[in-house]
């Protein structure tokens, strides 16, 4: 199976640009997501190990990742205060669950239009 490369992926392997693959941890804001990678690493003392995580703020220009979803994001030049990293792909989509909205849609609770006696 051969995977279409875009030509952003083309160009940050020929400058070498540092790519992480993380899970978007929130996309609220407008064209911006945030990336989070875990990682564990070995206590010097102990001798566990400790998972640690990194957050990255990335620029997602056509708001296509979503909370949940495994993005491949790649670095960049400065595009605000902390914004450093650029939205390659989406890996894989978490699933959306759907939302009811309205009280008509939900079904009614068993024993609600009943009075309560003692």
């Amino acid at each position: 199976m051969s995977e279409t490369r875009t030509d952003e992926q083309a160009a940050a392997e020929r400058r070498g640009r540092a790519t992480v693959i993380g899970t978007v941890v929130s996309d609220k804001m407008e064209k911006t997501i945030v990336v989070r990678r875990d990682r564990k690493v070995l206590h010097p003392l102990y001798k566990k190990y400790v998972r640690r995580a990194t957050r990255f703020v990335a620029h997602d220009a056509d708001d296509v990742a979503h909370t949940g979803d495994e993005v491949e994001i790649v670095e960049t030049r400065p595009l605000s205060k902390t914004k450093r990293w650029r939205l390659v792909r989406v890996l894989r989509e978490a699933p959306r669950g759907e939302v009811v909205t309205g009280a008509d849609e939900a079904e009614p609770l068993e024993g609600a239009d009943e009075e309560s006696q003692p």
